[in-house]
């Protein structure tokens, strides 16, 4: 009796490396999110998660240890690696999205998104995935991707445009699916603007511009 209780209790508890990573699963099974796996144990974490995809929201740093480790350990498990570059304080390029969705379709089952922390950039590609994924009727479990707990996200003031994208994007979109309306017509732009009015004008910093 003892072990049917203790057998049925050890799958709701977290393991220690996830609690660690921030990891949470987004569709259990299909994508999950986390922080940047450190103190050489991302290979544990990634396997005993039986991840296939990493998309990694920090862009390719290859003259970086934590990119090459990282990369490096996605070669020699099979996992395939997406570099989706954004920056959490500057409003992202139509490129940066295309690239970003391309990943979502792109990547192998269970996939991983993850930042530095898990907590802002991670929220926002979550949510765009939530939406991707089930269409705008889902906006309000995309929008719960931006919770404090358990994600840890607590918006620094030029940040709060990360959570706001999705009314903006919803607007604009006018019904029509996420990845059609980011891939031809979004505009950073237009955001401003839409930021600006909406009384949000130090919701961010910039807009993104490549070097």
């Amino acid at each position: 009796m003892y072990a049917r209780r203790i057998d049925a209790i050890l799958p709701a508890m977290r393991a220690p490396l996830n609690i660690l990573y921030n990891f949470h699963w987004i569709e259990p099974g299909e994508a999950a999110r986390s922080a940047q796996p450190y103190l050489g144990l991302r290979e544990r974490f990634l396997v005993s998660n039986g991840i296939r995809g990493l998309i990694n929201l920090r862009g390719a740093h290859p003259d970086w240890g934590w990119w090459r480790n990282e990369a490096r350990t996605c070669r020699r498990n099979g996992i395939a690696h997406f570099d989706t570059p954004l920056n959490s304080r500057l409003l992202p390029t139509r490129a940066m999205l295309t690239v970003l969705l391309d990943a979502f379709d792109a990547a192998p089952r269970p996939f991983l998104i993850k930042c530095s922390g898990g907590q802002d950039r991670t929220s926002f590609a979550a949510a765009l995935f939530v939406v991707h994924r089930h269409g705008w009727g889902a906006v309000e479990q995309a929008r719960g991707q931006f919770r404090r707990l358990p994600y840890l996200h607590f918006p620094k003031p030029c940040q709060r445009w990360l959570a706001a994208f999705l009314d903006f994007a919803q607007a604009q979109a006018a019904g029509r699916p996420l990845g059609e309306w980011a891939r031809h017509e979004y505009d950073p732009e237009r955001l401003r603007t839409w930021l600006n009015a909406h009384d949000m004008a130090g919701s961010f910093e910039n807009v993104f511009q490549a070097d």
